[in-house]
């Protein structure tokens, strides 16, 4: 299986080729067949330039330019609608996820035969480092709303980091997040059309270099309404996009159990 790491990066010239560095080298050394996406999401600093120049280096590396509208969001599905793999990570440029954890959902998502592989940073077995304090709290209002809204055990729903497999993200469609919602988007649906997932402890580090892209104050309606969304679609689309309906990878179950030291 062949697994696709999608990056999107805006104006992330002093992270990124660290960033490509840890993950090549963790997937090459455990033999892993991959590919580094990197979606440049109009970025005016030298962002690009250093892609260029990696693309040397790193031979699994590939690298596009996102096209007008830019955010967040659509740079995302610029890259979901291009990747090459059989299962396909969103991962965050800054570093703040371990390649090693890739590595562990990769791993998981081969020996349970699951659809999705979701990561939490609210477990015993996770290591945060330097969350801002009022995003922590904001967090977990958030995730709370939406494990009582939807009756979820799995509690880090706005975590980015995620492992999907090629038929998933192909009935997840169509997308509609612009921004930052896609990462609550993606795995809302997931559940709600009835993939099967584990749920697996991660480690996060609050980004040491470049500013966040993340906009509190402006994500707000946006998170709601993806949310409102997918609850809608829960309660009175009657399955019509319910994966039964779908192709998909394996039979219909949902793995509600917290994975404790997966892959250790």
């Amino acid at each position: 299986m062949k697994l696709s790491v999608l990056i999107p990066a805006h104006n992330e010239e002093s992270c990124i080729a660290g960033t490509i560095r840890g993950i090549y080298e963790q997937l090459s050394a455990e033999g892993i067949e991959h590919e580094i996406l990197v979606v440049n999401d109009n970025s005016s600093d030298y962002t690009e330039q250093i892609l260029i120049s990696l693309q040397h280096q790193f031979p699994t590396l590939n690298y596009i330019n996102n096209t007008p509208p830019h955010g967040f969001g659509f740079g995302v599905r610029k890259g979901l609608e291009v990747y090459s793999g059989d299962a396909v990570a969103i991962y965050m440029a800054d570093a703040s996820d371990r390649p090693e954890d890739l590595v562990k959902f990769f791993r998981v998502m081969e020996e349970r035969n699951v659809d999705c592989v979701f990561g939490t940073r609210f477990n015993h077995d996770s290591h945060v480092v330097d969350y801002p304090p009022f995003k922590m709290i904001l967090n977990r209002l958030a995730n709370t709303f939406i494990r009582t809204l939807f009756g979820l055990r799995y509690n880090d729903v706005t975590n980015a980091f995620k492992l999907y497999r090629r038929p998933v993200v192909d009935g997840l469609r169509p997308l509609l997040s612009h921004h930052f919602n896609l990462t609550i988007e993606l795995p809302l649906k997931s559940i709600v059309r009835g993939y099967s997932y584990v749920v697996v402890p991660n480690d996060w580090t609050n980004r040491k270099t470049g500013q966040s892209k993340l906009l509190l104050k402006e994500m707000g309606s946006r998170y709601l309404f993806i949310i409102l969304y997918c609850f809608i679609e829960k309660w009175l689309s009657k399955k019509d996009y319910h994966r039964d309906m779908l192709n998909s990878v394996s039979e219909p179950r949902e793995v509600k159990a917290i994975a404790k030291n997966v892959g250790a």
